[in-house]
C-alpha cells in the first residue's frame, strides 16, 4: 500500500500547532506524527534530524510566513501605508485567530527550546522589529520613536496573547492591535 501523500503545507500547519500547543519538550513525536498527518516512520524519513529538525522546519515556515505575509506587505507601494498597516495587522489578527492561538516563536523558546532555537527566534524577532521600524518611518516618525513602537508592538502582541489566553478574554489582543494602530496615527 502506496503512503498517504501530505502537502507541505498541511504537514507544517499541523506541526506548528502541535507546538504551539505543546511547546517544544512537551511535544512528543506521536503527537507530532499525529498533527502532520503521517505515520511515526513516516515524519522520521520526512525529518531524519528528528524533534530538532522539525522545530527548525517549524520555523522557517514560520519565518516565510512572516515575510511573504507581513514584511512584503509593509513595503508595498501600490497601497497607502493607512492601508498597508490596516492589512498587517488584519493578517496578524487571523494568524493567531483573534487571540486564541499561542505564537510559536514563544511556544518553542520555552524550557530547552531557546537553547536549542535560540539564534533562529532571535533572528525572526529582529527582522520584526526592522520591518516595523522601516514602516513607521513613512509615518514621519524618527528611527528612535519608530524602533520604540516596533519593539512595543511586539512584546505587546506576545504578551496580550499570555494573557488572553490565560484569562479566556481574546478582547485582550484585539485592543492590543488597536493601539498599535493608535500609535502610527501621531
Amino acid at each position: 500500500m502506496r503512503p498517504v501523500k501530505v502537502e507541505d503545507k498541511q504537514l507544517m500547519d499541523g506541526l506548528n500547532k502541535v507546538f504551539r500547543a505543546k511547546g517544544y519538550e512537551g511535544a512528543s513525536l506521536n503527537e507530532l506524527a499525529e498533527g502532520a498527518g503521517l505515520k511515526k516512520a513516516s515524519l522520521y524519513h520526512r525529518f531524519p534530524e528528528g524533534k530538532k529538525g522539525i522545530g527548525l522546519a517549524v520555523l522557517s515556515y514560520s519565518s516565510d510566513w512572516l515575510h511573504k505575509n507581513l514584511y512584503e506587505l509593509l513595503i508595498d507601494k501600490k497601497l497607502t501605508k493607512e492601508k498597508r498597516l490596516e492589512m498587517t495587522l488584519t493578517r496578524i489578527k487571523d494568524l493567531y485567530d483573534d487571540g486564541k492561538e499561542t505564537c510559536v516563536l514563544r511556544s518553542l523558546s520555552m524550557e530547552s527550546g531557546m537553547g536549542i532555537f535560540g539564534e533562529q527566534i532571535k533572528g525572526e524577532m529582529n527582522r520584526w522589529i526592522r520591518n516595523f521600524t522601516e514602516f513607521g518611518l513613512e509615518f514621519g516618525l524618527s528611527k528612535d520613536q519608530s524602533t520604540r513602537i516596533a519593539k512595543q508592538g511586539l512584546i505587546s502582541i506576545q504578551g496580550s496573547l499570555v494573557v488572553s489566553n490565560a484569562m479566556s478574554d481574546n478582547s485582550l489582543f484585539l485592543d492590543t492591535l488597536e493601539d498599535i494602530k493608535l500609535k502610527y496615527k501621531v
